[in-house]
Order: C-alpha cells, then structure tokens, then sequence
C-alpha cells in the first residue's frame, strides 16, 4: 500500500505543478486554446495518442473486445495505430494546420462556420459536441473506479471526485499547454506501464507459448465458429465481421472527433507535423496494440471476472487479470489507466469549455467579448463540464448509459466527411454538410430504439461509411459556394513561397 500511494502522490503533486507552471502561457485565447499554435512533436503526438486511448480503452474494449475476439483483437490496436493516427496525420495533419490557421478558427465548429460561409452549422455543431462529449467524459471514470477499487478499496465517489479535482486544477490554470505537457508524462507512463504489465500477465499464465496454448483450447461461443476451439488464439478471431466493425468505429471514428482534430491546430511547423506523425504511430502501436494483445488473454482469467445475474461484466475483466500481480505492479497499472483518464478527459473538457465559449456564445448570446473574459468563461464552464460529469458518473440515468455507447458514432458520423473533404475540395456544398450531420445522428441515435444493427459500434460505422457517400452525391445536386468565397478560402494551400528553404510553413 505505501508503494502504491507514494506513486500516486508523487503523480498528483507533478500533474499539479504543471498547472502551475503553464499559467504564463495562457493569457489569451490562442493561449488558452490552441497553445499559441508553438506546440511541438513531440508534445503534441503524446496529446493526441493520450487523448486517444483512455480507461474507456484500457478497461473497458480490451477486456470487452479481448474477451469476443481473443488474440485477434490485437488488429483493433493495430488500426489505431495505423488507420487512427499515421493516416490521420497524413491526410488529415497539414491541411488542418494551414487552413485552421488561414480562417483563423480555433475549433471544429468554428471551421465549419467559416470553410461554409454559415454560422447555424457552426452553432449545430457546437450543439452536436456538447450533447455528446460531456457523456462520453462521464464514462471516462468508470473503468478507472474498477482499477481504484481493486488497488485500494477505496469508494467508486471519492475515486471520481479526486480525479476530477485535480484534472479540473491544471487545466483551469494552465489550458492546453498544461494539458499537452501533462500528456507528454501522462504518455511515457503508459508506455512503460503497457510493457511491464504484459510481460507480468504473460509470466503469470506460464509465458506466451503456454498462455496461447491454453487460450487455443477454449471452445469459441461467438455464431460464426459455434464451439470451435482454437478461434480464440487464430489469426481473425471467432467473428471477423464484427472485428472489422470495431477496427472502422475505433479508427476511423477520430478523424472526426473534434477533441483529437484539434491537435493539429496546436502543432507549431511542417517539420514538427512530419515528426509527430512518426511518433504518435509508434505511441498507438505500443499503447494500442498493447492493451489489446492484452485484453485478448481474458478468457485466461475468467474467475476473477464478475458476474451480475448471471451476465459477465466487462469491465471487471482488466482489473481481474491484473489482481494478482505484485503491489509494486498494481501502483503502476493504476498511475497508467488515471494518466489516460486525465489525459482523456482534459481533452475532452477543453473542447467542450471552448466550443461552448468561442462558437456559441461569443457573438451569439454576447456580442463583444474580450480576450481576457473568454478566458475567464472558458475556465468558469471547464469547472461546469467536469461537475457535470461528476454528477452523471456518480448516478447515471440510464438514457446517458444508451447516449455513450453512441457518442463516438454520432459525433466521427456527423464530422468525419465534411471535415475530411472541406479540407481538399472546393466543390463541398453546405447543404450536403447539413444533410451528413442528420444522417449521422440519426443512424446512430435511430438504432439506440430501434436496433436496426446488432449494436451501436455496426451504427457507428455505418454512419461514418453513409457520410463519406453522401457528402460527394449532395454536393453534385446542390447549389455551389461562390467561386470567389471559395478561392479565398484555398488560397492558403496555393501561396507561392519563393525561399531556399523546403518548408513553406514559417516556425
């Protein structure tokens, strides 16, 4: 106990200090927001991966995705990694720095104000994150509670309360360059605490060959290999289908969600883009794949899973596996899942804090705002938005508990395919970026009731595949943005630079 709570302390007391130390550059909105647009790398690759995976991802899809799909589910990380942040960075990297940085926007609803000449799809938007991220920030505390109550027996209430404290310190003090800071030591504990927590499971079962062997003997239940044994340790798992379902939702999903979109318009330069692309690939393999190659062992510790009448739950599968290594391990499992929870959730309630402020507000309900007043209302609903979800993670209703398990699909369904092609093409309509919010929402919240797809992941994907469809064939049939407006919005990308220098993006 005393090796675990020293680490815990030490990890609070640095969080906290950060805070502190990140208040000088936080005096404006840039500032506050975006960093001042000089963040680097590699600060920002370990922003984006921390941001990425979660307890909601440690937790609870490994021990979920682990447990239906066994070693297979190792591709889930690996098209995070692969799908969900190299490709991400490539396609989506540069070009959302340029632009974002041309149309002087500072978040995703603001892009879609200004790249579409329309300030109701700015304020939908701001809409359509707020409804969906303060539940997903909600979710966040649970798998962590699990690991608290494992580690400490300590009450799911103060688990939560503690940690929304002192995420709400730092980032309320330091904005985003505390928060990318944070991340960046967040990020080289989940990296060292994904590898010893592997080697130490695999140990345990007797080492890989006999932990696979014995995985190989368990009859698979999924309906596609009805009692096949072996399905658990193969190379495409019992369900294939379903696994390609997870792999779109879970990768693709971040290309539209505005809390990691937002990265890129923090980065400081090309060079650093090009270097952080390397590095946040290589943080996703090792996190990623890690904690999935992990939860793929799960059926290995079937009793010390929890059941609740009769049905498994999922959550409790993690922690299981990892009640039985030494205290010293445990400290440092628990210090890895509360930096991605922090991580996740500074993220998270930045975006919403700063959508809410810049998109709705500002020029909306108040029409002249200083600098140093949207920062004070920003900080004011940073605290709004981490009570909030105290308050909904402490009793959650069971509509929130439905609405999570759709936010990922409802918010990448919505944002994805405008925001990926306003990006490169010019023939983009506004009508067809509305008529993707719509179907992207309704796909997802749609089958919430009716269950037109066996679960809201199939929704999800489906919602992100019907996007990329639609924006294309809307905007053939609906009427174009000026060609002037729209020469001004892409001359960004077509600025000659006549210099001796291969970077056309100043430092």
């Amino acid at each position: 106990m005393v090796e675990k709570m020293v680490l815990l302390v030490v990890f609070f007391a640095t969080m906290i200090g950060v805070g502190i130390y990140s208040r000088k550059h936080a005096r404006n909105v840039d500032d506050f927001v975006l960093g001042g647009r000089t963040v680097g790398p590699w600060l920002t690759a370990f922003a984006y991966g921390t941001s990425y995976f979660s307890s909601v991802v440690f937790v609870g899809y490994a021990g979920q995705f682990g447990w239906k799909f066994g070693l297979a589910s190792t591709f889930i990380g690996l098209g995070n990694a692969f799908i969900g942040s190299l490709l991400a960075w490539v396609i989506l990297g540069r070009r959302t720095r340029v632009m974002s940085q041309h149309l002087e926007s500072k978040t995703m609803p603001e892009f879609f104000g200004k790249r579409f000449d329309s300030k109701s799809l700015k304020l939908v938007a701001s809409g359509i994150v707020f409804v969906f991220l303060v539940p997903y920030t909600a979710s966040i505390y649970n798998g962590l509670s699990k690991l608290f109550g494992m580690a400490f027996e300590i009450d799911y209430e103060i688990c939560v309360i503690v940690m929304a404290v002192l995420t709400g310190v730092y980032v309320i003090a330091g904005g985003y360059m505390a928060t990318a800071i944070n991340d960046f030591i967040q990020g080289i504990i989940m990296l060292a605490g994904i590898c010893a927590v592997i080697l130490a499971v695999l140990n345990g079962q007797g080492g890989f060959y006999e932990a696979v062997k014995k995985l190989s003997e368990i009859p698979s239940e999924a309906a596609p290999t009805l009692g096949q044994q072996g399905a658990y340790a193969s190379f495409f798992g019992p369900d294939p289908i379903s696994l390609v379902s997870v792999i779109i939702l879970t990768s693709l999903g971040t290309w539209g969600l505005p809390q990691m979109v937002h990265k890129f318009y923090a980065i400081k330069d090309e060079r650093s883009i090009k270097t952080g692309t390397i590095i946040s690939t290589i943080f996703a393999v090792v996190v990623a794949g890690g904690s999935y190659f992990l939860g793929g062992f799960a059926r290995l510790f079937e009793d010390k899973a929890t059941y609740v009448d009769g049905a498994l739950q999922y959550d409790s599968l993690i922690p299981g596996m990892l009640s039985v290594l030494p205290d010293i391990l445990i400290g440092i499992v628990v210090v890895l899942v509360l930096s991605a929870s922090m991580s996740t959730l500074s993220s998270l309630v930045m975006t919403s804090s700063s959508t809410l402020t810049l998109d709705f507000i500002k020029g909306s309900i108040v029409k002249e705002m200083s600098e140093k007043k949207q920062v004070f209302i920003m900080r004011i609903f940073i605290a709004v938005f981490i009570i909030v979800s105290v308050v909904l993670a402490l009793d959650p209703p069971t509509f929130i508990a439905q609405l999570m398990g759709i936010s990922w699909g409802a918010l990448a369904g919505a944002f994805l395919a405008p925001f990926m092609y306003g990006l490169y093409f010019k023939w983009v309509t506004k009508a067809s970026v509305w008529v993707c919010f719509a179907s992207g929402i309704l796909i997802t919240v749609l089958n919430m009731f009716f269950n037109f797809f066996d679960n809201s992941i199939v929704a999800g994907a489906v919602a992100m595949i019907a996007g990329l469809v639609i924006v294309p064939v809307v905007s053939l049939v609906t009427p174009k943005l000026k060609d002037t407006f729209i020469g001004d919005i892409f001359v960004c990308y077509e600025r000659k630079v006549e210099v001796s220098k291969k970077k056309s993006l100043e430092e």
